[in-house]
C-alpha cells in the first residue's frame, strides 16, 4: 500500500496513536519500536482499545483485513507527516537551539495565540518521531503551526527541516549540548545551521538574535532575515530592562514584565515579540501573551515555600545553560543564597572538564551553601565547604536537617537527575 493509500485511511480516523495506553476511538495505531518494546506485539490491544486501523511491520502480527503491513513503522510514519504536511496550506514556524526550544516555542504560541489559531509541539515532542506526531496533529484551519526540533547529531534537524517544511526559522542559540553526539561546540553549531542551511535553500524567512554574533556568523548576509535585539538598527528593537528576578523589557515604549527569571531569557521573549510584530500583533497583544505565560515542567518556575524562594530549573541542562542559571543567582540582590547543582549528561569526554568549571564559578562567586549531586560532580576537586552526594538518596537527610528559612534556592541539573525531588524534603 502506498504512502497516497494509507494517508486516505489517515484521513478517516480520529489521530494517530503509538500508545495501546492512550488509545482514542477510531485511532491510526502506529506499532513503532523502542529498545525495552515491540509496538507490534499489541495489536490486538490496540483493536479492543478502539483502533480503526494498525500499521504494522510484521507480518506474524497481522489479525486482520483492517493490519497494514510495511517496511518500517517510523519510516511510514514520518513519510506520512511529509505528505500530510504538503496537503496543508499553513505557514510552519521552526526553532531549534540548545537551550530554551521548549520555553521560547510557548512564548511564540502565546504571542500568537493572542490573535490567530496556532497549534505548537506538545512538551518536547521535538525529535524523530515527535515532529512527524505534531505536524499530523495540524489542519488546514489553523493560521499557524510551531514545531520545535531537537537533535543529538549531525544531519537530524536536516532531516526534521525537510519533513516539516517550515517557511519561517529560527535558533535560540548555541551551546554545550550533545557534546557527546555532535563531538564539539563547533559540531553543535554546524547542526543547529542546518536550519538555517534549510530556510535558505527553500528562500524562506529567519528571525535571527543581532545580539548572538555566532548566530549573525551563520546568516552569510542572507537577506531574508528579520532581526531583533537591543539595537535601534534592528528590524524589531526590544530593550533589555532588568531581571530581579523576573525579566523585564521595554518594547515599542510599553515596559512587558515577564513571569520568567534569568537574563538568558530575554532572547526567548525577544523573538517571540519580533514575531508578534512581523505578523501584525497589537503591542497591547503582544503585552497580554508575554506577561500570561507561566513556566512549568520545571523550566524556570519560582516556587515559594514558606520563607524560601525556590528557583526550580531541574527539567535539563548542560554547561551553558548550567553556567546561565548561576549568573542569573549570582547578581539577584538577595542574601542567604543556596545552590543545589545536579550532574549534567551527554557531555562524552567533555564531563570533567565542564564539571570542573562549574564547580570553579560556583566557587569563585558563591562564599558557602553549594551542594554538588552526582558522579561526575563526585569527580571534581572541590572546597571542603563544598558539599558532594552521590545521588539524591543521599542529599535528602542532608536538605531536611537544614530547615531552610529565608533563602533563596537555586536547583538545577539534568532532567535523569529528577532533582524536582527536592521540593518534598525543603
Amino acid at each position: 500500500m502506498n504512502i497516497a493509500d494509507i494517508y486516505k485511511k489517515f484521513k478517516s480516523t480520529s489521530g494517530i496513536c503509538t500508545d495501546t495506553r492512550k488509545l482514542q476511538p477510531e485511532c491510526f495505531y502506529f506499532a513503532l519500536k523502542g529498545d525495552n518494546f515491540d509496538g507490534n506485539a499489541f495489536v490486538s490491544q490496540a483493536f479492543n482499545g478502539g483502533a480503526k486501523y494498525c500499521v504494522i511491520d510484521d507480518k506474524n502480527a497481522v489479525i486482520n483485513t483492517q493490519c497494514i503491513l510495511v517496511d518500517d513503522v517510523l519510516t511510514t510514519l514520518q513519510d506520512l507527516a511529509s505528505f500530510h504536511r504538503k496537503t496543508i496550506n499553513i505557514p510552519i514556524i521552526a526553532l531549534t537551539g540548545s537551550n530554551g526550544k521548549t520555553t521560547t516555542k510557548e512564548l511564540i504560541n502565546a504571542v500568537l495565540s493572542t490573535t490567530y489559531n496556532v497549534k505548537a509541539t506538545i512538551g518536547n515532542l521535538n525529535n524523530h518521531i515527535g515532529v512527524p506526531l505534531t505536524l499530523l496533529q495540524f489542519t488546514e484551519a489553523l493560521d499557524f503551526g510551531i514545531v520545535e526540533m531537537g537533535a543529538n547529531h549531525l544531519h537530524e534537524i536536516n532531516f526534521l527541516s525537510h519533513i516539516a517544511q517550515p517557511d519561517y526559522g529560527l535558533i535560540t542559540n548555541f551551546g554545550k549540548a550533545h557534546l557527546e553526539g555532535f563531538g564539539s561546540v563547533e559540531g553543535v553549531i554546524k547542526g543547529k545551521s542546518e536550519l538555517y542551511d534549510f530556510i535558505k535553500t527553500q528562500n524562506k524567512t529567519l528571525f535571527v538574535n543581532d545580539d548572538d554574533q555566532q548566530q549573525i556568523a551563520q546568516l552569510n548576509d542572507y537577506s531574508k532575515s528579520i532581526t531583533f535585539g537591543n539595537a535601534i538598527t534592528n528590524d524589531c528593537v526590544v530593550s533589555f530592562v532588568d531581571a530581579n528576578p523576573n525579566v523585564t523589557l521595554n518594547y515599542k515604549n510599553t515596559q512587558i514584565k515577564s513571569q520568567l527569571i534569568g537574563s538568558y531569557n530575554y532572547a526567548n521573549i525577544a523573538v517571540a515579540i519580533a514575531i508578534g510584530q512581523h505578523f501584525n500583533i497589537s503591542v497591547d497583544n503582544i503585552k497580554k501573551g508575554i506577561e500570561n505565560y507561566v513556566p512549568d515542567n520545571n523550566r524556570s518556575e519560582i516556587i515559594k515555600k514558606g520563607s524560601i524562594k525556590i528557583i526550580l530549573d531541574a527539567y535539563n541542562a548542560n554547561p551553558t545553560s548550567m553556567l546561565a542559571a548561576l549568573q542569573n543567582m549570582k547578581q539577584l540582590k538577595v542574601e542567604n543564597k543556596f545552590l543545589f547543582l545536579g550532574d549534567m549528561f551527554e557531555l562524552g569526554t567533555e564531563a570533567e572538564k565542564e564539571h570542573q568549571a562549574i564547580v570553579d564559578f560556583a566557587e569563585n562567586n558563591f562564599d558557602n551553601n553549594i551542594f554538588l549531586i552526582g558522579q561526575n560532580f563526585g569527580k571534581t576537586q572541590a572546597k571542603t565547604t563544598t558539599k558532594r552526594f552521590a545521588n539524591f538518596e543521599d542529599i535528602k537527610p542532608k536538605v531536611e536537617s537544614l530547615a531552610l528559612q529565608n533563602a533563596t534556592v537555586l536547583i538545577k541539573g539534568s532532567r535523569g537527575m529528577a532533582l524536582e525531588r527536592l521540593l518534598d524534603v525543603m
